[in-house]
C-alpha cells in the first residue's frame, strides 16, 4: 500500500514532468486537488516537542507514551495535542518494545514409588465429607 504522501509526490512528478493536468494526475493517483496543493508547515513546536520528548526517555526509560504525554500536559503544563506528541514519538522512533512474559520453567514430576510389600503404602479415596453440625462444605 502506497501512501498518501508518497501518491502527491507521484503526482507532483506526474504534472512536472510529462506535463500532465493536475486534475488528471490526481484522478489517476487517487488523492484530492486539496492533497495535491497542501504544503506541510514546518514548526518550531515540532522542534521542542521532540526535544522534550527526547530528554525525558533519556532521564525515564521505563515510561510509556501515556506517561511521557500526561507529564509534558498536567507537570510542564503544554498543551499539546496527544496525536502531535504521538507523531513525533513514533518518528523518533522512541516506542518501546513490548517485552513478552518469562514462562516459568516446570520441572518434571517425580515418578511415583512403587511399594514394595503389601500395606506398605495406603492411600485413601473419599467420595463425600461434612462437618460435625452435619453441613457440608
Amino acid at each position: 500500500m502506497v501512501k498518501l504522501s508518497q501518491r502527491r509526490d507521484m503526482a507532483q512528478r506526474a504534472v512536472s514532468e510529462k506535463a500532465v493536468s493536475i486534475r488528471l494526475a490526481c484522478l489517476v493517483f487517487s488523492i484530492s486537488e486539496t492533497c495535491y496543493r497542501y504544503q506541510t508547515k514546518l514548526s518550531h513546536q515540532n522542534a521542542e516537542i521532540a526535544d522534550w520528548l527526547i530528554r525525558l526517555t533519556h532521564n525515564h526509560r521505563n515510561w510509556s507514551f501515556g506517561l511521557y504525554y500526561l507529564y509534558l500536559r498536567n507537570v510542564k503544563g503544554f498543551h499539546w495535542n496527544h496525536k502531535c506528541v504521538y507523531r513525533i514519538y513514533r518518528e523518533l522512533g522512541l516506542n518501546l518494545r513490548i517485552k513478552p512474559r518469562k514462562r516459568l520453567v516446570r520441572e518434571k514430576p517425580q515418578p511415583l514409588v512403587v511399594p514394595e510389600a503389601i500395606n506398605v503404602c495406603w492411600s485413601m479415596d473419599f467420595m463425600h465429607d461434612q462437618l460435625s453440625e452435619g453441613r457440608n462444605y
